[in-house]
């Protein structure tokens, strides 16, 4: 070992743009060390001279020798100095540190078939400002929920004599008393047929039909999609392989003769039935049947998200689709994030009894389990009528809230843009006046902390008319009739400019009823606004019809 007393010639390189000062004088020592450019044994100058050396304050060479110091690659000895250490502890690079330059090392694909799949369905953004909520689709009535009721519940069973228990490992299938609770709150309000051993508990909606898909799809399997629907869920599917089937769905739902014709031997077809996201009408019966009839022919499954079923306010609640299912191709599935609060991350899935087992497989090496306490709140939340309660109020302020939008529209964006005021449930469809462009208005929008989603978003195929979808659950009637009147601003501004360029259609051709959502006709009568007072103004416009969506595909 090389005696003390002689220090290391210590030169360094320059610092790049962006790095810190200690960053910098660590890595270099560092690098020098795994280099042998300072061999072991060798002293180190002192803080004080280094620091000179360098144009650096004394603190900065005094922690970059300790982190060194304390990862192994330098010894601090008292009264005599640093020295680079005989024996290094870890001579490989640390990967919280950019890599030197040099030949890449490693496998040369670092992600495999499926992960590169994954990598390139990231979750669709569903708002455009965070910090907004006025109308954000992925946010409830939050406002609404009884926090001191679920607190008082989850304080209970932490001072329960048994509560260490939920602090130990739990059932990957989730735990019984919830399942038990579940299955009886499905059974009396949504005709659901199972029991406690059907149920599965996971995180939502996506965690499980990412579960019905490693369990049911081959890479290439054909998938029945709403059209428009639920982007998230399309992305999902691509990202196992599935090949996605974009099927039109007009006032009574899915179209299954369409979907027959387009993708007879589908493996599987994702459906919300209770309340179409996003056009928002229930499925009709008949189209239900027609459904099941395909499912049964073709030796598919159907995967129904019945995420808001329970949440409308116009009392037009039908069983859930499974309710008539008699062959057992009906996979249930709901999400409590949406009914109580989006941080809870507990849905659940009923599942036919021959994959119980594979889903306890399944679940037992890629979740493990649900969180124990948070489920075990929620079964007595169940138990003892606050979630029942809870729904019924969530239907009331949806209502109020849903009512509260559409006159606002009325008041501000007449002519503009004309909400379907036949939408009863969690997000609204505003239906933009013939030759406005729906990202132009979305862009604007955003722009004034006016969140909403595009409706060509929310396509695989089809051709839309443009519209943007709003979520009614996450503000007050106040702050909803102050957003209006933002939007009605960068409506009327949009709609002059969009005029004076090339203008904008007084008429359109009117489909027949067949070809018309008959539940979701708007009806937009163009008028100057009467605050504009400009000798540009043009005469009132005629009445017009805004399209629906048709059965056209790009």
């Amino acid at each position: 070992m090389q005696k003390q007393g002689t220090t290391a010639p210590f030169v360094l390189r320059p610092r790049s743009v962006g790095t810190t000062l200690h960053s910098w004088l660590y890595q270099e020592i560092r690098t020098a060390i795994l280099e042998s450019r300072l061999p072991p044994g060798l002293k180190l100058p002192a803080r004080k001279a280094l620091a000179r050396q360098y144009h650096v304050s004394i603190g900065t060479v005094t922690e970059a020798y300790e982190r060194l110091v304390k990862l192994g690659y330098l010894d601090a000895r008292a009264g005599s100095g640093t020295y680079v250490r005989a024996t290094l502890a870890d001579t490989t690079p640390e990967t919280s540190e950019p890599r030197a330059p040099g030949p890449p090392r490693g496998p040369r694909r670092v992600l495999s078939a499926r992960g590169r799949l994954l990598a390139a369905q990231r979750f669709p953004k569903l708002f455009s400002n965070r910090s907004v909520e006025t109308f954000r689709l992925d946010r409830p009535a939050l406002d609404m929920f009884p926090m001191e009721s679920w607190n008082r519940l989850a304080a209970q069973r932490s001072r329960r004599g048994r509560s260490l228990e939920l602090l130990a490992h739990g059932n990957p299938l989730g735990l019984p008393a919830l399942r038990a609770a579940l299955a009886d709150h499905v059974s009396e309000a949504r005709g659901v047929r199972c029991d406690a051993d059907q149920v599965i508990v996971t995180s939502g909606t996506q965690q499980s039909l990412d579960l019905v898909s490693r369990l049911l799809l081959e890479p290439g399997d054909q998938v029945w999609m709403e059209d428009p629907g639920y982007a998230p869920v399309t992305s999902l599917l691509r990202a196992h392989g599935a090949k996605v089937i974009g099927i039109p769905v007009d006032a009574q739902g899915l179209d299954c003769a369409a979907g027959r014709l387009r993708c007879p031997l589908a493996r599987l077809a994702y459906v919300t039935p209770g309340c179409h996201f996003p056009l928002g009408m229930p499925m009709s019966h008949e189209r239900r049947l027609k459904l099941l009839d395909w499912a049964a022919e073709a030796a598919a499954w159907i995967f129904e998200d019945d995420y808001d079923g329970l949440l409308r306010g116009d009392g037009r609640h039908q069983q859930a689709l499974q309710s008539l299912d008699r062959t057992g191709c009906v996979i249930y599935s709901n999400s409590l994030n949406r009914m109580l609060f989006s941080s809870l991350r507990l849905g659940f899935l009923i599942i036919p009894p021959a994959f119980i087992e594979p889903a306890a497989a399944a679940l037992s090496i890629t979740q493990r389990y649900q969180p124990t306490l948070e489920q075990a709140t929620l079964a007595d939340f169940i138990a003892q009528g606050h979630f029942d309660r809870h729904i019924q109020r969530m239907r009331e302020v949806y209502a109020e809230r849903h009512e509260a939008l559409i006159g606002a529209g009325r008041a501000e964006l007449d002519g503009l843009m004309q909400f379907s005021d036949s939408q009863v449930g969690p997000q609204i469809i505003g239906w933009l006046a013939p030759g406005m462009s729906e990202a132009e208005v979305w862009r604007r929008s955003a722009a004034r902390n006016i969140d909403t989603v595009a409706l060509a978003s929310l396509t695989i195929e089809r051709s839309m008319p443009p519209g943007l979808v709003f979520g009614v659950g996450a503000a007050d009637a106040r702050a909803v009739r102050t957003a209006i009147r933002r939007l009605g601003r960068v409506l009327r501004v949009l709609a002059w400019q969009t005029k004076g360029a090339s203008g904008i259609q007084s008429k359109i051709p009117v489909r027949s009823r067949d070809e018309l959502p008959q539940q979701t006709q708007p009806t937009i009568e163009r008028r100057p606004h009467p605050e504009r007072r400009s000798s540009r103004t043009a005469p009132p416009h005629s009445p017009q019809v805004v399209p629906m969506p048709s059965q056209r595909y790009r």
